[in-house]
């Protein structure tokens, strides 16, 4: 019998572990201006080698016929757009990651969570993960040794440093999102407190990453959580924020100087633009210009930096200085349009972009009636409706302003995933009574197998 009990307690752990591995290296700091796959990709790679041998060993169909179609459907643009490449080489590289974005890590994700216990494991990892970012990136700001902003060296990055600062953002903003779908669900009141504490005291290093797409994005996301919560929690949750705030900028004095230049030049994008807003601009016009010229397959994958000079006008300052955060001064060359539409479009062209977002819209849509389904079942499950949808959301906002690239990239695969398998399993069980939803995976063994 003691032999038999680790047995028995090696089959009860949950096969979401490996991602939450996946997580937990995506805080480990980097070497300075390291590049390249890091070791959340490559451990990424072996929750979907996992995930395979997983449903070998089980003999089990993978997906369902709709899973299969909407988490496929970015492939056909892929495929069309790696046979335009620049060379076969870019085309591979362009492929396999946005085929380990979009589609495998996902697919991989949604296959692993077995129920909602799995589900709240990695978006209570992912909250840490903020937490963990945030206190690094507020320590960065007070003690001056963050990246460089406006000549001070007080931008909050995390573990990311001066070449990725939108990846503590991006991090921090998941965990806002995941801690306010916690909160407006209908789990025990210390689990719902806990969730609002981390919510609010991550909203303090989201303000210091000075990011106006992630502020933008985090906020239309909240906004969005609470409606579809109901008007009631709404009005309680959005009355919590106001006084939050009250404290932060007033008691504390978050509310510096640049911090409230860089909330007004929000408004001052067409008036009197900074030198990134109209980089910016030009990249997205120079991205349009290569869609006008191919419309339908774009230029091919990783065409945009050979194709760039090309379409852009002499505004384009062409790379932006990064310095601080232990890192020396550097240009970064500017090699995407910081839109993750333009940069579908310009590369993959229609074809592509109507795939992708296609993938992603229907996604959305399966979600929001999961959603609807779990009001109807006296609130079970709207913690994880809330915190799916409220990613997809984020995601969705933010790639107007932001695009794939860089080491936080791995959990917008890992929050995708999350969100496909609310909107293809677990919000179509809501009418089953147990907490368990029914199989995505169609098994395949013969009849009068003996399942476990």
């Amino acid at each position: 019998m003691s032999l038999a009990a680790p047995a028995v307690r090696a089959r009860a752990l949950s096969p979401v572990l490996p991602v939450v591995a996946v997580v937990v290296l995506v805080g480990l700091p980097l070497a300075p201006g390291s590049g390249g796959a890091t070791p959340a990709d490559a451990v990424s790679a072996l929750v979907v080698g996992f995930c395979v041998l997983r449903l070998l060993r089980q003999r089990r169909r993978p997906l369902s016929r709709t899973a299969a179609v909407i988490l496929g459907l970015p492939v056909v643009g892929l495929a069309v757009a790696a046979t335009g490449a620049v060379s076969p080489e870019a085309g591979l590289a362009g492929m396999g990651r946005y085929l380990q974005v979009f589609v495998l890590v996902p697919a991989a994700v949604l296959l692993l969570i077995r129920d909602r216990a799995d589900f709240r494991l990695l978006t209570w990892s992912l909250v840490a993960l903020a937490g963990w970012q945030g206190a690094v990136g507020v320590h960065q700001y007070v003690t001056a040794t963050g990246a460089s902003y406006q000549g001070q060296p007080i931008r909050a990055v995390g573990t990311f440093g001066p070449q990725d600062v939108m990846g503590m953002a991006s991090v921090v903003s998941f965990g806002v999102v995941c801690a306010v779908g916690l909160a407006l669900g209908r789990a025990p009141l210390r689990q719902r407190l806990i969730a609002v504490g981390c919510g609010l005291a991550l909203l303090v290093p989201l303000a210091l990453s000075f990011s106006r797409g992630a502020w933008i994005a985090t906020a239309v996301t909240c906004a969005v959580q609470l409606a579809l919560a109901g008007m009631r929690r709404a009005l309680r949750a959005g009355a919590m924020i106001a006084a939050a705030g009250v404290v932060l900028v007033g008691g504390f004095g978050v509310g510096t100087a640049l911090l409230q230049e860089r909330i007004t030049s929000i408004t001052q994008v067409a008036d009197a633009p900074d030198q990134s807003v109209t980089d910016r601009y030009t990249m997205w016009a120079a991205a349009t210009g290569m869609w006008r010229e191919q419309p339908l397959t774009g230029v091919g994958l990783k065409g945009f930096p050979e194709y760039r000079d090309a379409h852009a006008s002499l505004a384009l300052s062409a790379a932006s200085d990064t310095e601080g955060a232990g890192a020396a001064f550097r240009r970064q060359p500017l090699l995407s349009p910081h839109n993750m539409y333009l940069l579908v479009l310009s590369e993959q062209g229609l074809i592509g972009l109507l795939a992708l977002a296609g993938s992603w819209l229907a996604l959305l849509v399966c979600a929001l009636r999961g959603l609807a389904g779990a009001r109807r079942a006296d609130g079970r499950g709207l913690d994880c409706a809330l915190v799916a949808c409220g990613l997809l959301v984020w995601q969705l906002t933010d790639f107007a302003y932001a695009d794939i690239g860089g080491p936080s990239t791995v959990l917008t695969a890992l929050c995708l995933g999350l969100a496909a398998w609310w909107a293809l399993v677990g919000g179509r069980a809501e009418q089953a009574p147990a907490e368990h939803p029914g199989p995505v995976l169609a098994d395949v063994r013969p009849k009068g197998a003996h399942a476990r």
